[in-house]
């Protein structure tokens, strides 16, 4: 966790003991935090792909993949009937945080009228705006979220009868066969497995997050949407984080789609 985390946690203890007069003073209101080093996103543009094919070698701790590298993620896994490609899709293309997919429940997701779904939001460990312990953050679903939801709320069903008395009963929309809770820790493995098996450069888990702003945002969709969205607690994180990656972004996705164009030429017909 990060130290602005932990100290959050802390400082809240120590606040619920100073109410129940177990101590008078919150020793943590007198601290003083270094500021946290932002680690803004870069774009794996055709040319860091190269330099880290020869040393392996990632430019920095964020990176984002271009809607290429996505495409292809999502194509591999799909083809390889990989089990979480419906949680790959949803993180990829809504943003959603390792530990709110993890703990997404069918109870609070309308795949028919409303088309939404709400998940308990955490903090982003680059994000230093305060969040209330638990906020809830309702977001909608594209066609093709909701198509591969229902798949996998089917796949489950035939689980839960295969399952019988063993059935963990959780609630969990994405959860094991036994419909008990996967690891986080889990998650972003088989995400680095998946990553790694179709020969894609690497990214975090929680980069896949920063790929779907990134990818939006160069769609055009508002800023304040994009905000909103990931469940920001301020809008000047999202733009402060996203501004410089998205213009990689979007010429690194216009250069993907020149280079699948067969040519006699490499600079074509003049």
């Amino acid at each position: 966790m990060p130290l602005l985390g932990v100290h959050a946690v802390i400082s809240s203890a120590m606040g619920t003991a100073k109410k129940k007069k177990l101590i008078t003073v919150n020793p943590c209101d007198f601290l003083e935090l270094p500021k946290a080093k932002k680690s803004r996103p870069l774009a794996w543009t055709a040319e860091r792909v190269r330099r880290w094919q020869e040393n392996r070698k990632r430019p920095a701790r964020v990176m984002v993949w271009t809607p290429a590298h996505a495409g292809a993620f999502l194509d591999y896994a799909e083809s390889t009937h990989e089990r979480l490609f419906p949680l790959f899709h949803l993180v990829i293309t809504r943003g959603l945080r390792r530990g709110e997919v993890a703990s997404a429940l069918w109870v609070d997701t309308d795949l028919d009228d409303a088309k939404t779904m709400s998940v308990l939001a955490g903090p982003d460990e680059e994000d230093e705006g305060p969040k209330t312990e638990k906020s809830v953050r309702t977001f909608s679903l594209d066609e093709a979220n909701i198509a591969l939801l229902r798949k996998w709320r089917a796949a489950q069903n035939a689980d839960r009868l295969a399952a019988g008395e063993n059935w963990v009963d959780s609630g969990l929309i994405f959860a094991r066969p036994d419909g008990s809770a996967f690891r986080d820790e889990y998650l972003s493995e088989r995400f680095a497995a998946v990553t790694k098996a179709a020969r894609l450069p690497p990214i975090r888990f929680h980069d896949a997050r920063h790929c779907a702003a990134s990818f939006a945002l160069a769609a055009g969709v508002d800023m304040k949407v994009v905000s909103a969205t990931l469940g920001h607690s301020r809008y000047s994180f999202t733009a402060d984080t996203y501004t410089s990656v998205v213009p990689e972004v979007a010429a690194a996705a216009a250069e993907a789609t020149t280079a699948i164009i067969p040519r006699r030429s490499s600079l074509g017909a003049v």
